[in-house]
């Protein structure tokens, strides 16, 4: 790797002596601004700056990204405080992040980079065959996206790199919300990528987040197991069709998706279509809660449903109102399922941990009217691995029940 410059030509930064020296010699990744001195030098830093970040004692730690508009104020990027941070150093993470995919799938369709977790804090990267998706959602990693995008192409070969810009996190770091192509050609359709038997269309310019959600792969797959031949299934918050699609993979009868965007659920038909599944697919495009009271007053109900909403509880001040709604949902989806099928609810609410998430489920399921058994607890697929010392980022929980 190349020669790095010396330490001191580095702005250096100090721990206060109540910070939690141990945890981040541990491996975890944060420092939050009531834990840094924060004098009128340390302010002035540009976000996005590199730093030396000393403990209480001034024993070098590592090299810390710096942003002092952010809660997260420091990020550790190295625990050698004279790395230098350019395509050689992306190289090297990247290269280990794709080893390890490279392992886990037989086709190049996965979450490359989970931020932390892949020693990228900040930085998320998608997958889709020859181009991949980049979420530079981390004052630093827009600073050196340059670096970032040159070492993509060199470690993958991808020929096209876009930049999505619309993640929440970007805005607590005082980023800009402006997408761009940064190398090759801005896709004209959804790419198809296939999962679990079945094919969808992601949208990667104008979809959510970068297009298709990896995460769920292994849940979608154990909801395909819970379909036996002829089943009715509901699939809530069905984004591009994702659990609704598996499941008419799977041998279902007929998949009812789900969603308030009708562009997403356009996408879910193109995929039933070129599943040859379009004969067995029906859409409903509304307010999911509004959506889940007309079926009831319908008299419908499947033997297997799945409700998979966005992040009720994105902070820990929303966690209280977010819990109120996955109970919510439970109580409107419990009396759709058919005796002995199945309910999958799903969170991705990083605030709301397991166990009170699915205490959330199983009271709305009681509230529901219906008794329940927990068969499965799933989480992300592998390639969202967690870093065990951030709980963020073991942020989806999937909790399938019986009903009687």
């Amino acid at each position: 790797m190349t020669a790095s410059p010396s330490a001191p030509e580095r702005a250096r930064v100090k721990l206060k002596p109540k910070a939690n020296a141990r945890a981040l010699r541990h491996g975890f990744p944060w420092v939050y601004a009531n834990e840094l001195v924060t004098d009128r030098r340390t302010r002035k830093l540009a976000p996005g700056t590199l730093a030396v970040l000393d403990d209480d004692g001034m024993t070098s730690m590592g090299l810390v990204a710096i942003n002092p508009e952010s809660k997260i104020i420091a990020r550790m990027l190295d625990t050698d405080p004279a790395a230098e941070i350019n395509q050689d150093w992306f190289e090297t993470r990247l290269s280990r992040a794709l080893a390890l995919r490279e392992q886990l799938y037989d086709a190049p369709y996965y979450r490359l980079a989970h931020a932390e977790s892949d020693g990228l804090p900040g930085v998320v990267i998608d997958r889709f065959g020859d181009t991949c998706v980049v979420q530079p959602n981390a004052a630093w990693a827009e600073a050196h996206l340059d670096a970032l995008t040159d070492a993509l192409v060199a470690v993958t070969g991808v020929t096209t790199v876009l930049k999505n810009a619309s993640g929440r996190a970007r805005s607590l770091e005082g980023l800009d919300d402006v997408s761009t192509t940064l190398r090759g050609t801005t896709p004209e359709a959804p790419v198809q990528v296939t999962m679990n038997g079945a094919t969808y269309m992601a949208d990667l310019t104008g979809g959510q987040k970068t297009g298709l959600f990896y995460d769920q792969r292994d849940n979608h797959a154990f909801a395909a197991k819970l379909v036996k031949p002829g089943a009715k299934v509901l699939d809530v918050f069905s984004h591009v069709g994702g659990f609704g699609l598996a499941m008419l993979a799977a041998g279902a009868a007929e998949a009812t998706c789900v969603d308030g965007s009708a562009p997403a659920l356009d996408l879910a038909r193109e995929g039933a279509a070129a599943n040859d599944f379009a004969d067995r697919f029906a859409a409903r495009q509304g307010d999911a809660f509004e959506v889940l009271t007309q079926l009831a007053e319908e008299g419908v109900q499947f033997d297997v449903v799945i409700c998979d909403p966005p992040a009720f509880a994105p902070s820990k001040q929303a966690l209280e109102a977010g819990l109120r709604a996955y109970e919510r949902i439970a109580k409107l989806a419990a009396p759709l399922v058919a005796p002995g099928g199945y309910l999958g609810l799903c969170s991705c609410s990083h605030a709301a941990d397991l166990s009170r998430f699915r205490n959330a489920s199983a009271r709305g399921i009681g509230r529901g009217g219906r008794r329940s058994q927990l068969l499965h607890t799933g989480y992300a697929g592998a390639d969202h691995p967690q870093l065990p010392q951030l709980a963020e980022s073991g942020y989806l929980k999937a909790v399938f029940f019986r009903l009687d």
